[in-house]
């Protein structure tokens, strides 16, 4: 089964049970968070680092290691 979500207005495909990280990093996106200049991603993969964060629905700061893909999430990305 799949899911869509919708990323910075794209419409991406996933898995179900595959987490958000997992979903972008299939769609080749390799970053997704800006801190301090620099280009962020998966770093630790179990929720430490906080690189990975998104708002998901409205919701600042949802790792995207940590949380299920959704069908239908709206996921942006964070600049901070």
């Amino acid at each position: 089964m799949s899911v869509r979500i919708r990323f910075d207005g794209d419409e991406l495909v996933g898995r179900d049970g595959q987490t958000i990280a997992g979903v972008l990093i299939a769609a080749g996106r390799r970053s997704w968070r800006t801190a301090d200049g620099a280009e962020r991603g998966v770093f630790c993969g179990i929720g430490v680092c906080q690189d990975c964060v998104v708002t998901v629905n409205g919701v600042e700061s949802v790792r995207a290691c940590q949380r299920a893909a959704c069908d239908g999430d709206e996921i942006t990305r964070e600049i901070r």
